[in-house]
């Protein structure tokens, strides 16, 4: 979460503030001194059972200053952070993996020139990030290793037709787990995994596979292809539904090829938010809490304050 210019690394804190405030609100007003006493009772004589101590003051102080020291403490907790400078440094940490679907209904049925545009626009906004490609039909392949060479991605994705993956039939469980594998085998703490289909075989295994990604700290987003065009016969209609299903489990989005901008804009977020997400935060933000904190602790010196 970004405010004025801070990260706020762990907002939820945040929900106890009005808490506090409503808490500390409260303590001050029960706290008042006598309350409708003063007006009540002769102020000659009020002064004379002040001086002899017969009157004790409330601690509207003190609980004012308890009040201060807890609100502290829970925006310290929120986390506020500024961006390392050197977060760029980190890029390579950060990738994303384009999973396209090359089944018959895809590549024969459906809007392969469409498919290979919103590929194209997914390593776009990876920006100078390292972007993999895995195609997959009946079986998986890996068909250009994680790269910041866009050119040469761009001539890999636009040779794709038809006949690229020879195996027949729609797997997209084993595209996922050949794009997990990649990750793992490279140690990636954040990634992005973009599946590019028109639901096709999306089953319990898929599911399974979306849920891994999302344990180890990546994300899976999906971008649905409609059909421009009449089927072969026997191929199964596009179906967006079982694509957003998938995108939830892998704690994703999902959109269509022709309006993008969703999974667009989650690829392209900075590569300090996507560390953030993945549980590595400190690699990429300067934590400012500890010194709310201690700035926290000021207030509560007024509470050892020595009384009569």
């Amino acid at each position: 979460m970004t405010l004025a210019g801070l990260t706020l690394l762990r907002p939820w804190w945040l929900a106890a503030l009005p808490i506090v405030v409503a808490l500390a609100l409260y303590a001050v007003r029960r706290a008042a001194p006598l309350g409708d006493w003063g007006r009540e009772v002769d102020p000659a004589l009020m002064a004379y059972l002040s001086r002899t101590g017969s009157v004790l003051g409330g601690k509207r102080g003190a609980n004012l200053a308890a009040g201060l020291c807890a609100a502290g403490l829970v925006l310290g907790l929120a986390g506020p952070a500024v961006e390392r400078r050197d977060t760029g440094t980190f890029r390579n940490l950060d990738e994303t993996i384009l999973v396209v679907d090359l089944s018959r209904s895809v590549a024969e049925g459906g809007n392969l020139q469409g498919v290979r545009e919103a590929a194209a626009s997914v390593a776009q906004a990876a920006g100078t990030r390292p972007v993999a490609l895995v195609i997959y039909a009946g079986d998986a392949y890996l068909a250009a290793s994680p790269t910041t060479d866009r050119d040469s991605l761009g001539t890999t994705l636009f040779s794709l037709d038809a006949d690229t993956v020879p195996d027949r039939g729609s797997h997209p469980e084993r595209g996922l787990a050949l794009a997990s594998r990649t990750l793992a085998e490279a140690n990636v703490i954040a990634a992005n995994v973009v599946l590019i289909s028109d639901g096709d075989g999306i089953g319990e295994a898929a599911l399974r596979e979306a849920g891994a990604i999302r344990a180890r700290g990546w994300r899976l987003d999906t971008l649905f292809v409609p059909a421009t065009k009449a089927l072969p016969p026997g191929v199964p209609k596009p179906d967006p539904g079982p694509l957003q299903r998938l995108a939830a489990a892998g704690g994703g989005t999902s959109a269509e090829i022709r309006a993008a901008t969703p999974v667009l804009d989650a690829v392209a977020a900075p590569t300090a938010q996507h560390l953030a997400a993945g549980g590595y935060g400190v690699v990429a933000f300067a934590d400012l809490g500890r010194w709310l904190l201690a700035l926290a602790a000021l207030p509560a010196l007024l509470l050892f304050r020595r009384s009569a």
